[in-house]
């Protein structure tokens, strides 16, 4: 007896399906499923962990992008939105079930408006392009992350991106005025306005930082500002970190507001020194860099009375630097510490926490002890204006249990800065990398509310899931270890 026709169908797979469905409006060339060309974007730039995509695509329109989420969300596949992958916390990681969305063709800068001081950019224009773009009308946009000849816009607002001159210009939330997103249903919604305030709920705010938990940034409109009539680097040195960290507190203590206000210590200065020659003194244990713009007039009072703080401070040498020549060099050996300090181990494990300006030498003292419990190095170099530290964790991956001890490490660090009352994130997000210390921050109530958002936004639970907020059980079963392991006393458990 002959098998029915009907038998030796076909099925598709739900990878087959999808890839259809896409196919529908997305050229063959924007939906990468071979594995050799899917490796490329196995992570972001927390290179520790890594997972293949089950799919990647590359929209280069708008359309492309709701049609990829309607998709999605109409075949239950969860879908995770990258950008340049410069992040750092694993926020990008791909899924193995799931599309990763790269938005980097979406590359456009729309429009440069001089006349209200603002930018139309598309998610995948580079950060720096942006003051790029409008330096021939004197104007520039504020935030400059580390990475930013390479990070884009859209990642940025991710993650609440911030950089060197955030102390007085403001993290990304404070310089874009909306956003358009696609939800995972696939509408298009405007959220913002290009005034000073928008009708109802801030719900930009609400998506700025949110980790593409909520929807996908398409579109952004940023502010720009003039560029400052004069600016000035001051770089101050000193025998003793403690005395660094004193200086700091005394400068904001003060009333002055630098543009930017950073601090490195041996590790990362010897590090950036031997890879840029920025001319840091490599006799010092910490070296601060404080700049100031403005006027000429404000700007030389207030580099007068910053000279005479850090003096008071035992700075051993102080160096002015007003030529922009000689500025963008001393920048440049900090905006490179996390690349040169490659140069000292063969991995590292970048953290990012914030605390309170005060705590700055108990909390670097505290992070010495425990590198000297864990027998590994760590470099620190940091926004210490706004206590936005970055400590880096030298180990080597090809040693068996130094990752894991490693990452430790680095939850002990984090723990500290919320025991300082401080957050255990400033700028990197939380991903995969910091959400079981999201149980530390939090409490169930707090959780639930965070639940409670995404569950308006994205139902299903399908973008970017597993990732910034963990579950309740993840949370019940993280502190559960840490009473096996005697790490933590029963009472100092979150209460859940």
């Amino acid at each position: 007896m002959q098998p029915h026709p009907s038998e030796h169908k076909h099925h598709a797979t739900p990878r087959e399906e999808l890839i259809k469905r896409l196919r529908e409006q997305l050229p063959a060339s924007a939906i990468i499923s071979e594995v050799e060309a899917l490796m490329p974007f196995e992570c972001d730039g927390l290179s520790a962990y890594k997972n293949p995509p089950w799919l990647v695509v590359l929209p280069d329109t708008v359309e492309q992008v709701q049609h990829c989420l309607r998709c999605c969300y109409e075949l239950n596949v969860p879908i995770v939105a990258r950008g340049a992958g410069t992040g750092l916390a694993g926020g990008a990681l791909p899924l193995s079930n799931g599309v990763l969305l790269s938005l980097t063709k979406l590359n456009r800068i729309l429009a440069v408006n001089p006349d209200s001081r603002l930018a139309i950019v598309q998610p995948g224009v580079r950060n720096i392009a942006i003051s790029q773009a409008a330096a021939a009308f004197g104007l520039y946009y504020a935030p400059d992350p580390s990475s930013q000849i390479a990070c884009t816009i859209g990642g940025n607002i991710a993650e609440n991106a911030g950089g060197v001159h955030c102390l007085k210009y403001g993290l990304t939330t404070h310089n874009v005025l909306s956003v358009k997103i696609v939800t995972i249903t696939g509408e298009l919604v405007e959220l913002g306005s290009q005034g000073l305030d928008g009708p109802g709920y801030d719900l930009l705010a609400v998506v700025i930082g949110s980790e593409g938990l909520l929807g996908v940034v398409v579109e952004a409109t940023v502010k720009l500002l003039p560029k400052p009539e004069h600016v000035c680097t001051l770089m101050a040195a000193f025998k003793r970190l403690e005395n660094a960290a004193q200086a700091v507190s005394a400068i904001i203590a003060s009333g002055l507001i630098p543009a930017g206000l950073e601090m490195m210590d041996k590790a990362s200065i010897k590090a950036a020194e031997a890879f840029i020659h920025a001319g840091y003194p490599d006799d010092a244990e910490a070296l601060l860099l404080c700049e100031f713009d403005g006027n000429h007039a404000q700007v030389v009072t207030e580099t007068e009375a910053a000279m005479h703080i850090v003096t008071e401070n035992q700075a051993f040498s102080i160096h002015i630097a007003e030529a922009e020549a000689e500025r963008k060099q001393l920048w440049a050996g900090r905006k490179s510490a996390f690349p040169a300090i490659g140069r000292l181990s063969p991995d590292y494990y970048c953290m990012d926490g914030t605390i309170p300006r005060r705590h700055l030498a108990q909390v670097l003292q505290g992070i010495a002890e425990l590198s000297a419990q864990y027998g590994l190095a760590v470099a620190n170099v940091f926004h210490a204006g706004d206590g936005n530290l970055h400590p880096l964790i030298l180990y080597n991956a090809d040693v068996p249990g130094e990752l894991a001890k490693a990452e430790q490490l680095g939850s002990d660090i984090l723990r500290l800065s919320i025991d300082a009352g401080g957050t255990i994130s400033g700028e990197h997000g939380v991903g995969i990398e910091k959400i079981n210390q999201m149980c530390l921050q939090f409490s169930h109530a707090e959780l639930e509310q965070f639940h409670a958002l995404k569950q308006v936004f994205d139902a299903k639970g399908l973008l970017n899931p597993g990732k910034a907020v963990p579950s309740l059980a993840r949370c019940a079963e993280f502190g559960a270890m840490h009473v096996h392991q005697g790490r933590l006393k029963f009472q100092e458990l979150p209460r859940f």
